[in-house]
């Protein structure tokens, strides 16, 4: 069943939306070669405790990690290691903030250093297909508008588009009702009414092939070619008036900017 929040319950979720949007941009401030995935989750979490919220994933079945942390072929739920980042290489920065009992999900992809162009070209076209997919949100469509309008950008670009993982309804729960797939076809799926609270995430590959593999942590997805993959996650509200990002401090889908930093952009 849905769970549909009130414009209340849409303000708790944001007020942890915007606490992982902070966090985020503290992260992006941080990264750079020669810092290791290790050094950032512990930041995450004491800078999250010290803002008053809590990062759910540690703990979360299991999950030993305050991050995920994804570096170039792990397509998701990365474990933080010791070893330093390289310019070059790219890595999804993935964490969920509980705030107050309210949750929210914010992933991002960022380029370290010097980035080859093939691979800076998969990050940015991944994040279009998040805006793309945000944009299909609006109350009286279906879960597979979205669906179909980031899996069709993502092939028609020569990527590979991860079906195995998907978006999710959040609030209490990290994993609500529905299930949001990277691809699908329009007019299918559950309508999306007013009050519903459901997460985007769009999973590119180079090279055109989704096959991924489960490592024996069980937790660590990769993909099966060794090609490199991205992956950009927000939190949306479906509203009257349109999609409403929470994992953000902007009021609209035009002034999404994204986390970058002076060691970041290139």
């Amino acid at each position: 069943m849905l769970e549909l929040k009130n414009a209340e319950q849409i303000a708790k979720i944001q007020a942890a939306g915007r606490l992982a949007a902070r966090c985020h941009r503290e992260v992006a401030s941080r990264l750079a070669p020669g810092v290791t995935t290790k050094e950032i989750d512990a930041f995450v979490e004491k800078w999250l405790q010290r803002e008053g919220g809590y990062p759910y994933q540690k703990g979360y079945n299991g999950f030993p990690y305050s991050i995920c942390a994804s570096r170039n072929d792990i397509v998701c739920h990365g474990f933080p290691t010791s070893i330093p980042l390289l310019s070059g290489d790219i890595v999804t920065i993935d964490l969920v903030v509980e705030y107050k009992g309210w949750l929210a999900d914010l992933a991002w992809t960022y380029n370290i250093g010097r980035v080859r162009p093939e691979v800076k070209a998969l990050v940015r076209h991944t994040l279009k297909a998040l805006r793309l997919g945000m944009e299909k949100a609006r109350s009286g469509g279906r879960v597979g508008d979205i669906s179909h309008a980031i899996g069709t950008y993502g092939r028609l670009s020569g990527y590979g588009v991860v079906q195995t993982l998907v978006g999710h309804g959040i609030g209490r729960q990290l994993h609500e009702a529905p299930e949001v797939p990277n691809e699908g076809s329009t007019g299918t799926g559950i309508v999306l009414e007013e009050g519903l609270v459901i997460t985007l995430e769009p999973i590119f590959t180079l090279g055109g092939n989704d096959d991924v593999w489960l490592g024996r942590d069980g937790w660590t997805v990769r993909t099966m070619n060794g090609q490199w993959a991205a992956h950009f996650e927000h939190t949306i509200a479906i509203t009257k008036q349109g999609p409403r990002i929470l994992t953000t401090a902007a009021s609209s889908l035009a002034q999404v900017s994204g986390f970058s930093s002076r060691r970041l952009r290139q």
